[in-house]
C-alpha cells in the first residue's frame, strides 16, 4: 500500500439516475487506508431512481442540487467539499477509480496543484462512439488553437486538484452546464503556474447505465462557450455554491 498520505480527500460525484453504477463507482476507489481520510461527496441533479438511497448506504454524503446542470453541480460540490484535496469523477463507471491513490500521490509528491485526466489515449473499445471521438476532437482541437494550453482532452470530468486554488478566484469556473469543464482547465492553465499543473493518460471505459447527454446540444454550446472564454470572459468569478 506504501506510506499512508497524510491528507483529506474528498470525491465529488455529480449524479442524476445513476442507481445502475452508482454502487461500483464509489467502490471503485480504494478505501484501505491509503490516505489519512477519504469521503465522498454526492451533488444530485434530483435523480427519480434510488441513486441517492444507495449512495448513502455506501456511506457518502448526498446533497439534494435542484439547480439544473452539470456545471451547477460541480460549484456546489467544490464550495462543500471538505477535504483539502478534490477529486471527481462521473457516476457511470467509465473514469478508473482504482487510479484516484496514485493520482493523488502525484499530486503530492510533485508537489502539484492541477491534475486533469486525458481519456483519449487510452478509451477502450466501445467506450466512445465515433460521434463522440469526432465531438471530443473538434473541441480539443478547438481548445488548444484558441488557447495554446497543451490539454489533449478538453472534456474529461475527471480531475485531481487542492481545494486551496479556488483562493484564485480567477481560477474559479463561472459555467452552469457543461461547459464547465473546458473552461476549469483553461482557467487552471491560465491563473495557475504551469509547473503546478498536468495532464496524465487513463482508461476511459464503457458507460454503465443510459446517458442523460444532449450530444448535438451539449456539443454546440461547448464550441459556442469556448469562443465566448477567448474573447474576453476571463473576468473574475463570482461567489459559487450551495448558497448563491
Amino acid at each position: 500500500m506504501g506510506k499512508v498520505l497524510p491528507v483529506h480527500v474528498t470525491v465529488v460525484i455529480p449524479t442524476r439516475n445513476e442507481e445502475e453504477a452508482i454502487v461500483d463507482t464509489i467502490r471503485s476507489v480504494p478505501n484501505d487506508g491509503w490516505c489519512e481520510k477519504l469521503d465522498f461527496l454526492i451533488i444530485d441533479g434530483n435523480s427519480s431512481d434510488k441513486t441517492r438511497e444507495l449512495a448513502e448506504g455506501e456511506g457518502a454524503d448526498v446533497y439534494l442540487e435542484k439547480r439544473r446542470g452539470y456545471g451547477r453541480a460541480y460549484k456546489t460540490g467544490f464550495s462543500m467539499a471538505s477535504g483539502e484535496i478534490i477529486v471527481t469523477m462521473d457516476a457511470d463507471c467509465t473514469y478508473p477509480g482504482e487510479e484516484v491513490p496514485n493520482l493523488v500521490r502525484r499530486l503530492i509528491d510533485d508537489n502539484l496543484e492541477w491534475i486533469t485526466c486525458d481519456r483519449l489515449a487510452k478509451a477502450e473499445e466501445g467506450a466512445m462512439s465515433g460521434m463522440h471521438k469526432f465531438g471530443n476532437w473538434t473541441l480539443a482541437t478547438t481548445a488548444r488553437l484558441l488557447f495554446w494550453y497543451g490539454i489533449k482532452d478538453s472534456q474529461s470530468g475527471m480531475w485531481v486538484f487542492r481545494k486551496s486554488i479556488f483562493d484564485n478566484e480567477n481560477v474559479r469556473p463561472k459555467h452552469d452546464g457543461m461547459p464547465l469543464s473546458q473552461e476549469f482547465k483553461i482557467r487552471a492553465r491560465r491563473y495557475l503556474k504551469k509547473d503546478k499543473t498536468l495532464e496524465i493518460s487513463v482508461p476511459y471505459r464503457v458507460r454503465v447505465g443510459p446517458a442523460e447527454i444532449n450530444t448535438w446540444g451539449d456539443g454546440l454550446l461547448n464550441l459556442r462557450s469556448l469562443f465566448w472564454l477567448r474573447f474576453g470572459i476571463f473576468g473574475k468569478s463570482t461567489k459559487w455554491g450551495k448558497e448563491d
